[in-house]
């Protein structure tokens, strides 16, 4: 398989723009797509600043940080992803959403490899959507992007060797670690990290302690470098929500029972930082 230069990725919120950014980083032409002009440049201040802020620590040099932005170019088109050679798709968690994002990009490149971001959909499903599965696999990077290591590679029932070596290898000239997972709801991370998050917030429901107590804890004795509860509104407790409900409907196991506090605060617009409020305030 060719080498990969040419890079779409749809969806510029703050898992797309952090793929973006590593992308053109190291050395790819990235076109970053979203609904409209707003998103694409508010996309574009957020990498602005992170990038300042890597040069800043000394973790990057002024050179750099000029040719990744020289790298980047923003579209409101989907079919600006024509001529990619690698799509990653890193739209909100709706499965009709998804599957009306993968059409179009299948119509606009239909010989690129397309990845999806997903936290908890899975790859299987979303690789029926579109006419070469074989070429469909999960690329589920950490947030936030350019600063955490792991990729996890999540291979559908379709996906070929070859696309899996690309992908895998793809992720080593990242400097990330890529780790091979099968196609099981919330693949290893969030089957493993949502449900510890939701029994931090039933802790909460029930009064067993406050916010701030729980995340010592979990920092304190477990070493967390962030508490469950800090996560969850770094995260968004809507997504936390929706990966709960993906985990109990495809597992069929209520032990993944998103808690009713959980659900009230999505329900109030308490989503976390990105609303200024979540477990606590910002």
């Amino acid at each position: 398989m060719a080498d990969i230069n040419r890079v779409a990725v749809v969806g510029g919120g703050t898992m797309g723009n952090g793929i973006a950014h590593v992308f053109a980083q190291y050395g790819h032409e990235v076109v970053l797509i979203d609904v409209s002009e707003a998103r694409t440049e508010s996309a574009l201040h957020t990498i602005t600043g992170n990038l300042d802020r890597q040069v800043k620590k000394g973790t990057l040099d002024q050179a750099t940080r000029a040719a990744t932005l020289a790298r980047l170019s923003t579209s409101t088109e989907r079919s600006a992803a024509a001529g990619a050679q690698l799509i990653i798709e890193a739209v909100p968690e709706r499965i009709d959403l998804k599957r009306e994002v993968l059409a179009e990009l299948d119509r606009a490149a239909p010989t690129a490899i397309i990845a999806s971001n997903t936290s908890s959909i899975s790859i299987t499903t979303l690789a029926a959507m579109v006419s070469r599965p074989d070429r469909f696999i999960g690329m589920h990077f950490m947030n936030p992007v350019p600063v955490m290591k792991l990729v996890e590679v999540i291979r559908g029932l379709q996906t070929s060797d070859e696309t899996l070596a690309a992908i895998t290898a793809l992720a080593r000239k990242l400097d990330k670690t890529p780790v091979t997972v099968n196609d099981y709801a919330g693949f290893v991370s969030n089957r493993v990290l949502m449900p510890m998050i939701n029994e931090a917030i039933f802790c909460v429901m029930e009064g067993v302690a406050e916010p701030e107590a729980i995340d010592t804890v979990m920092k304190l004795g477990m070493n967390h470098p962030l508490g469950p509860l800090a996560l969850a509104d770094l995260i968004g407790l809507d997504t936390c929500l929706s990966i709960m409900e993906v985990l109990q409907r495809d597992l069929g196991d209520d032990k993944y029972r998103p808690c009713p506090l959980l659900r009230q605060y999505v329900a109030a617009g308490w989503l976390g930082r990105k609303s200024g409020r979540g477990f606590y305030p910002y």
